[in-house]
Parts: C-alpha cells; sequence; structure tokens
C-alpha cells in the first residue's frame, strides 16, 4: 500500500510541476489582457468611477438616472398603438407589446403628461393637435 501511496504521490508531483509554467503564462496573460483593456479604444472610460453609497454611480446631477422620460422605444411603441387602437388599455397595451403591464403604469401617465395621449376611463387615447390645443 505504501508504494502505491508513493507511486501517486511523484506521479501527482510530476504532474503539478509540468504544469506550473503553464499556469503562471496564465496569470501573466490575465494580468496584461486587463491592463490592455480598452487602451486605445474609442470608448475608454479614464478617470476614476464614483459611487452612491448604494454602490452604482453617480449620474449627471440632477437626482435621475437613465434618458429622459418618454424617449425610449417601449414609450413611442406605446404611442403608436394607442394611435392605431383607440380606447386600449394597460393590459392589452402590454400584451400586444410582450411585456408587463407595470411598466406601463409608469410610461403611460408620462405620455399623458408630455400631452401626447389621454386617459377616458380605463382606455387610452390619442390627442389629436386641435384637441390639444383646447385643453392647453
Amino acid at each position: 500500500m505504501t508504494d502505491f501511496l508513493d507511486d501517486k504521490r511523484k506521479e501527482i508531483d510530476a504532474r503539478l510541476r509540468e504544469l506550473r509554467p503553464l499556469v503562471d503564462e496564465y496569470a501573466r496573460l490575465e494580468k496584461a489582457a486587463a491592463a490592455l483593456a480598452g487602451v486605445g479604444a474609442p470608448t475608454a472610460r479614464t478617470g476614476r468611477r464614483t459611487a452612491g453609497s448604494n454602490g452604482r454611480r453617480r449620474g449627471s446631477g440632477d437626482g435621475r438616472r437613465g434618458r429622459p422620460p418618454g424617449t425610449g422605444k417601449r414609450a413611442i411603441q406605446a404611442e403608436e398603438l394607442v394611435s392605431a387602437r383607440p380606447g386600449i388599455t394597460i393590459p392589452e397595451l402590454a400584451e400586444a407589446m410582450g411585456i408587463q403591464a407595470n411598466y406601463l403604469y409608469r410610461v403611460m401617465p408620462t405620455l399623458q403628461g408630455e400631452g401626447k395621449v389621454r386617459k377616458k376611463g380605463k382606455g387610452w387615447h390619442p390627442v389629436d393637435a386641435s384637441a390639444a390645443a383646447t385643453e392647453a
């Protein structure tokens, strides 16, 4: 039994000696890749990343994150659907768009505030130019 264990230990030690240079090379290449990441790329970020207390990046300083409301693809898609199907409800919009309705409960009031759609009962309707002028 001792001979078997000695043989296995020798095999393992030999294999470790054989692999050590590859592991060292891997570590060097990993460091080189990290050092070169973004060097020469036109979108490379410079400087330190500042984070708030919650670990998220700080925005432009206006207290909001992301793009301005109503400028996303979903808002545009919702507005187009309302124009095509006046009186459409949020659950119907969500189904047509293949998304969850909870997102639209934020988007639609924003579109309404921008004067792009109006709510009548449970349905949403497009705001035409003449109606917008009389409501304003």
